[in-house]
């Protein structure tokens, strides 16, 4: 494994015990968490795993959905969304963390209004460990020349910086941009 790829999962396994270990959890919340990862064993099972995040509105879905089918074509990957970890969580940025940990790769599917992971895109400029193995989908306008807010811009240039923004305004187009993702 060279420095520019993502850690497997058995590498984020001290830093999930250790995030656990740290917060302040009722024998409840640990019982959901461990529920939680029983489903997450495709996770462990694949070399490479995409948490992909994006909107879930009717029609940004269907992209979302389009991303994680592609992803799943790949030898040995396994890809899937923030809504097919079952559970009901009190705290998603802990749901997020969890999850961020364990997986290789983190998918980032970008479309303006809204984007519907704001938090997470601050999570993965916010953390080395996040942003080393983040990657994301933007979606252009050519209608706009500035369709995201200042805070999004920030990040997006951050990802392009490391050749991580891939850009995309038809569904062909975005075809194409997730088969770039590595």
């Amino acid at each position: 494994m060279t420095d520019t790829e993502p850690s497997s999962g058995d590498d984020s396994l001290p830093s999930v015990a250790d995030r656990i270990e740290r917060a302040d959890l009722t024998l409840a919340d640990n019982e959901e968490i461990l529920h939680a990862v029983g489903e997450l064993t495709s996770i462990f099972e694949h070399d490479r795993t995409y948490f992909v995040l994006g909107n879930y509105d009717q029609e940004p879905i269907c992209r979302l959905n389009l991303v994680v089918d592609r992803l799943n074509r790949r030898s040995d990957s396994y890809a899937f969304r923030m809504v097919d970890i079952r559970g009901e969580w009190d705290n998603g940025i802990q749901k997020f963390c969890l999850v961020a940990d364990l997986v290789t790769h983190i998918v980032g599917v970008a479309e303006k209004e809204p984007s519907d992971f704001l938090v997470e895109q601050g999570l993965l400029v916010g953390t080395e460990e996040y942003f080393s193995k983040s990657y994301v989908l933007k979606r252009e306008y050519e209608e706009e020349s500035r369709p995201f807010g200042w805070m999004q811009d920030g990040v997006f240039d951050l990802m392009e910086e490391e050749g991580r923004l891939y850009r995309w305004e038809t569904e062909s187009d975005l075809v194409e941009a997730t088969d770039d993702v590595p």
